[in-house]
């Protein structure tokens, strides 16, 4: 990604053209049981879900656990003014271990890059995987812009502060090694869960979290994950600002702490979650998965069914 944003021509943001015609999802595509259309040309039901703002976190292209074609639908169904990138977008310490990019991580950025030069306002706030591109704060790449942080006014006049959240990590903070060790085993419980996910697809059952459901029965995981919202919420109080937005723990949430909005954007390794205001400032968690649980289903109940003749 970062070397399509260093090589793409700066632009301005344009008119935005008509909405393409829509189309039925291709729902084979979608659950991952063949190939999507190549190139970044029209896909399903482009834009027909329109909203002010997105916010979309740990991504993590450039390893095998993205759940890229669920992510593309999402891009290609999805149309807003201000999109912003809330780190982990690429997977950097992945790829110095071993080089992962296939086609499709590469369709992901060409839609990116595309609904930038269609007009979208593109806000990258680089993560801890993606540090790399914190050389790069207050540049404008493809009409990509590349911020430490930002703050974001809702409809309704509110102001939130986003930022990925590593920073707030005690463990990303003191113990960097640390980090990269439970990222090793991160990166393995992934793998199981991929096996595993197989099985349960084979057996019509929709998908599972391995990983996120340790999270949430490992008592000191759960204690972590709460003093990191804790403290979030606690800086955006201190700035004087009515909530925040961040990722990086990979738990989609949106409440409220002590009176400061918390939201999570959740990821798109595990939950396939992205956090999107309405035109009216309302904030609303949409969870993609239920979409490819669904494909999955359409594309067992068509082979099931003999084809006329």
């Amino acid at each position: 990604m970062l070397r399509a944003l260093l090589t793409a021509p700066f632009r301005r943001s344009a008119d935005r053209p008509p909405a393409a015609p829509l189309r039925p999802p291709p729902a084979a595509w979608l659950a991952g049981v063949m190939p999507p259309p190549g190139g970044d040309g029209p896909g399903p039901e482009e834009g027909s879900l329109r909203v002010r703002t997105v916010w979309i976190s740990d991504l993590h292209l450039g390893t095998p656990g993205c759940q890229w074609a669920a992510l593309l639908d999402f891009l290609k169904t999805v149309e807003c003014d201000t999109l912003y990138l809330v780190g982990d977008i690429i997977d950097g310490w992945q790829l110095q271990r071993s080089w992962y990019w296939p086609q499709g991580h590469n369709d992901v950025v060409q839609k990116l890059l595309r609904k930038a030069r269609k007009g979208t306002r593109v806000v990258f706030v680089p993560g801890n995987h993606d540090e790399f591109a914190r050389k790069y704060l207050g540049l404008n790449f493809g009409g990509i812009e590349v911020v430490d942080e930002a703050v974001h006014r809702l409809a309704d006049g509110r102001r939130l502060l986003v930022t990925h959240g590593d920073l707030f990590d005690g463990v990303i903070q003191c113990a960097a090694w640390l980090a990269h060790v439970g990222d090793r085993a991160y990166e393995l419980t992934l793998k199981v869960n991929r096996h595993f996910n197989r099985l349960r697809a084979r057996l019509g059952l929709p998908y599972w979290s391995l990983s996120k459901y340790l999270k949430l029965k490992v008592k000191r995981a759960v204690s972590f994950i709460g003093d990191f919202e804790e403290a979030l919420a606690r800086e955006a109080r201190r700035r004087g600002l009515q909530g925040v937005v961040c990722g990086h723990i990979h738990h989609a949430e949106l409440r409220e702490i002590d009176g400061v909005l918390y939201a999570n954007d959740g990821d798109w390794v595990e939950s396939m979650t992205a956090l999107v205001e309405h035109p009216d400032g309302r904030l609303e968690i949409l969870d993609w998965s239920e979409r490819a649980t669904a494909a999955r289903r359409a594309v067992r109940q068509a082979a099931a069914v003999p084809a006329l003749r």
